[in-house]
């Protein structure tokens, strides 16, 4: 198995490009973090916590909010909450929870998926969603979700399909999840204020801990009852925290600091892209340069000796595939795009 493990004991700088997930606190964060008001959240004690929740359900125009450890539990608690066993969520077979949540909640909830072929740039369509409502039939689960992203490995969603489809649910009476794990990154690339993205969306999964650069963390926001029973639902899977304020912090100053210099790491996904041009046995595509992802298809040929060189010199990128993808994030700057392109040089000049 190819290593995507990085040292955490070694003093070597490190560029790495695999996610957003792995920025680090800054060090203003960490001040934060060791000055927090804090209480016990199960009891709804955490000032920092209450803070950040109606920071959020405000930022997002929902009536309240759920601060929970990950992306992964805030859309599992979205489902849990919205679902009953035996009903059925829809979705499209590229989102996160249909690929890359352990199946939770068909395995821990009991709900039925419906993953639909999702067309360019990762869109489910209105008509899609139609055809996949069930009847009142006994032999069928009950339809009564739709699970919607965005963005959709990095391409920004098409907000008026995003809307057609949220009034095609609701005229069914289903209700609408948004997982926005990079809603802000949709947010600043279509210079729309997060409300107007998310206003048609019955609840939405905001992660802190991806380009926000917060260490842990997402909220779930949507009606007051509705986080009212997700609250129960993030106790079942053992997600009540205590002392939250710590993290809590975080995520509020990720809020108030890192939302708008999302552009630059935009920009320099864009300037990654065009220098890769330059390398005949890199393919890049430049369709879904959105915002802060590159997908690159690298000559098998060099694939995998392209990656030993690159970690050598300390430049970490995911595991090879037939399609890799770098993910420029708040820890990248200039002079690394530049080093990374200028190592990549190194490696086809030898």
């Amino acid at each position: 198995m190819y290593d995507t493990s990085v040292s955490s004991g070694s003093d070597k700088a490190v560029i790495d490009l695999r996610s957003d997930t792995v920025t680090r606190p800054s060090a203003k964060m960490r001040e934060l973090m060791a000055t927090a008001s804090v209480g016990d959240d199960v009891y709804g004690d955490d000032p920092t916590v209450n803070l950040l929740e109606e920071t959020v359900a405000d930022l997002l125009g929902k009536e309240a909010s759920l601060f929970v450890a990950s992306g992964t539990q805030s859309n599992l608690i979205a489902l849990l909450t919205h679902c009953a066993r035996g009903e059925e969520y829809i979705s499209g077979n590229a989102y996160h929870v249909a690929r890359y949540e352990a199946g939770g909640a068909a395995a821990l909830g009991g709900i039925v998926p419906h993953h639909l072929q999702v067309g360019p740039g990762g869109a489910i369509t209105p008509a899609d969603v139609k055809a996949a409502i069930k009847g009142d039939d006994v032999h069928l689960p009950i339809t009564r979700l739709v699970s919607l992203e965005n963005t959709v490995y990095g391409e920004v969603q098409d907000q008026a399909n995003l809307d057609a489809v949220a009034d095609l649910a609701h005229e069914n009476g289903l209700s609408v999840h948004l997982d926005g794990a990079r809603l802000m990154n949709a947010v600043v690339k279509s210079n729309m204020s997060a409300r107007d993205v998310c206003r048609k969306m019955d609840t939405v999964s905001l992660c802190l801990s991806k380009g926000l650069g917060a260490p842990v963390g997402s909220v779930l926001a949507g009606p007051r009852d509705f986080i009212r029973r997700a609250r129960r639902s993030r106790k079942m899977l053992g997600g009540g925290m205590r002392q939250a304020g710590v993290l809590a912090a975080c995520g509020l100053y990720a809020l108030q600091h890192n939302v708008e210099r999302l552009r630059d790491d935009h920009e320099r996904a864009k300037k990654l892209a065009d220098a890769l041009d330059d390398f005949h046995a890199i393919e890049v595509d430049h369709s879904r340069v959105d915002t802060n992802m590159v997908f690159v298809k690298v000559d098998p040929d060099h694939t995998a000796a392209l990656n030993t060189h690159l970690r050598a010199e300390g430049i970490i990128l995911g595991a090879p595939h037939e399609t890799s993808r770098l993910v420029v994030h708040l820890d990248i700057n200039d002079a690394d795009i530049e080093h990374v392109v200028s190592k990549i040089g190194n490696y086809f000049a030898a």
